[in-house]
């Protein structure tokens, strides 16, 4: 069951679809990938070194916990890139 986390009455773009690890995605136009990830009820975006689920701490481009894979391009921060319709994020294991 998903849950949706966002907040009614806010007035939003048009809806587009992201994929997250194979999974379609709903989100808004203009939102950041992070906002769209956790509206839908996600909140760990990778492995790190030690086999532990790592997610958003900082929410501003700081912490660099929010680190996904971007259409194939990995190290990306979540809640720095904007979705885009068809895009495709995947979560990254940290290299010890």
């Amino acid at each position: 069951m998903t849950r949706n986390l966002r907040i009614p009455g806010i007035v939003r773009g048009s809806r587009i679809q992201f994929f997250f690890n194979g999974r379609e995605i709903t989100a808004f136009k203009g939102e950041t990938v992070l906002a769209a990830l956790m509206a839908a009820g996600i909140k760990t975006l990778g492995v790190d070194p030690h086999g532990k689920g790592r997610g958003a701490l900082c929410g501003m481009g700081v912490c660099y916990q929010c680190r996904v894979s971007i259409d194939g391009r990995p190290g990306r921060r979540a809640c720095m890139a904007q979705v885009r319709a068809g895009m495709v994020i995947e979560t990254e294991k940290d290299l010890p």
